[in-house]
C-alpha cells in the first residue's frame, strides 16, 4: 500500500512542477500597484489606530503571511486570526505546533474562527481591549473609542470578520462587501463600528500580498485558497496540484464526490471524468481529411473549476495544506 500511494503521489503533480507561471520576473503579477498603494495609505492610517488585526487562512497557517506587516505595522498591539477554521484539518497536536511556532515569531494573541457560522468571534474584542489597555496609545491617548485595523492578504475574510463581529456585537448586517475571490477591498474604508460597549471601530483594508513568494508550492498553496484569481496560475494546473495534495495525505474524498472507480494520479484523466459525470462537455472542430467534423470533447477547464470549488466550500472535507510544514516542527513540552 505505502509503495502504491508512494507512485501515485509521485506522478501527479509532474505538470504544476514545471508549468507554475508566477515566479521569477512575474511575481510582479502577484503584487499589483493597488497591493503597494493599500501598504503605504495603511502605514498613513497608523496614526488612527490603536490595535492590529490580521487574518490568514487556517489551511495555511505557516505560509504565505505578508512579512511586509510585521515590518510596517508592528509597532502596535498585534493579533492573528485565522479564520476558515471549518476548512482546516486541525488534530489537536496540529493546532499546538502552529501556536508554538507561531509564538516564536512573537505572535502571542492567535484566535481560530469560522466567521460564517461566528465560530469564536467573541473572543476578538475582550482580546484587542485587553491588549490595547495594556500598551501605550500612540497619538490616541485621549480618545474613549478603541480602533483596530483588520489587515491579511487576499480573501482571507477579512471583511468577513468585521460583519461577524458587527452581528455578534450590534445585531447589524452586513457593513462591508464580502466574496469568494480577492479583490472585492480595494481601498483604506472609513472606520466601521463593530461594537458599543466597549466603543470600537475597525478599518477595511485591502488584501496584500508578498511581492515575494518564497517557492512554487507555497504559491500554489496562495492560489488554491483563492488568495490571487485562478487564470493567473491557470485551473488546470491548479487542479494538477490540488490532485496532488489530496492523494498525498490520503484523502480520496474526490473519489466518491464524483463517483470514480478509485484514486487517480493522472489528472487528465480525473478532469475528463468530471466534465462528463456533470455533463461539462463542448463541441470543437477538427478537421480530417474529409473535412471539418464536429467532435464532442470533455470541458477540462469547466471540470477543473468545479474541482476547485467543490475544495474550497469544503465538500472535499478539512484540509491541511501546511500539513509537511507542521510535521518538519518538533512539539515542545507543555
Amino acid at each position: 500500500m505505502r509503495v502504491a500511494l508512494r507512485a501515485l503521489c509521485g506522478a501527479a503533480g509532474a505538470a504544476w512542477r514545471e508549468s507554475f507561471p508566477l515566479g521569477g520576473r512575474d511575481v510582479a503579477r502577484w503584487f499589483p500597484g493597488h497591493m503597494a498603494k493599500g501598504l503605504r495609505r495603511m502605514q498613513r492610517s497608523l496614526k488612527s489606530v490603536d490595535c492590529v488585526i490580521e487574518v490568514h487562512d487556517a489551511r495555511i497557517p505557516l505560509s504565505g503571511r505578508n512579512p511586509l506587516f510585521q515590518e510596517t505595522l508592528g509597532l502596535k498591539p498585534h493579533v492573528l486570526v485565522l479564520n476558515k477554521m471549518d476548512l482546516a484539518d486541525l488534530k489537536e497536536r496540529q493546532v499546538k505546533k502552529i501556536v508554538q511556532h507561531l509564538e516564536g515569531e512573537g505572535l502571542k494573541h492567535v484566535v481560530f474562527t469560522n466567521c460564517v457560522k461566528d465560530e469564536n468571534i467573541t473572543q476578538i474584542i475582550p482580546l484587542v481591549r485587553g491588549l490595547v489597555e495594556g500598551s501605550y496609545r500612540y497619538h490616541r491617548g485621549e480618545n474613549l473609542d478603541y480602533c483596530a485595523m483588520v489587515i491579511g492578504i487576499p480573501n482571507v475574510g477579512k471583511s468577513s470578520l468585521i460583519n461577524a463581529l458587527r452581528r455578534q456585537h450590534l445585531g447589524k448586517g452586513k457593513a462591508t462587501r464580502v466574496g469568494g475571490e480577492p479583490g472585492i477591498t480595494r481601498a483604506v474604508m472609513s472606520r466601521i463600528q463593530v461594537c458599543d460597549r466597549p466603543l470600537m471601530f475597525v478599518l477595511d483594508t485591502p488584501g496584500v500580498l508578498s511581492p515575494r513568494i518564497e517557492s512554487v508550492e507555497m504559491g500554489l498553496k496562495l492560489a488554491l485558497c483563492g488568495t490571487v484569481l485562478d487564470h493567473l496560475v491557470g485551473e488546470e494546473t491548479l487542479a494538477d496540484y490540488l490532485l496532488y495534495t489530496l492523494n498525498r495525505h490520503r484523502l480520496f474524498g474526490y473519489v466518491q464526490h464524483y463517483g470514480l472507480d478509485g484514486a487517480c494520479d493522472d489528472v487528465a484523466s480525473v478532469l475528463k471524468r468530471v466534465a462528463v459525470r456533470l455533463g461539462k462537455t463542448q463541441k470543437v472542430k477538427v478537421l480530417t481529411g474529409t473535412g471539418d467534423v464536429n467532435v464532442i470533447q470533455p470541458n477540462y477547464p469547466a471540470a477543473a473549476r468545479d474541482f476547485l470549488r467543490t475544495f474550497r466550500s469544503g465538500l472535499l472535507g478539512p484540509v491541511m495544506l501546511d500539513r509537511d510544514v507542521l510535521q518538519s516542527l518538533p512539539l515542545a513540552d507543555p
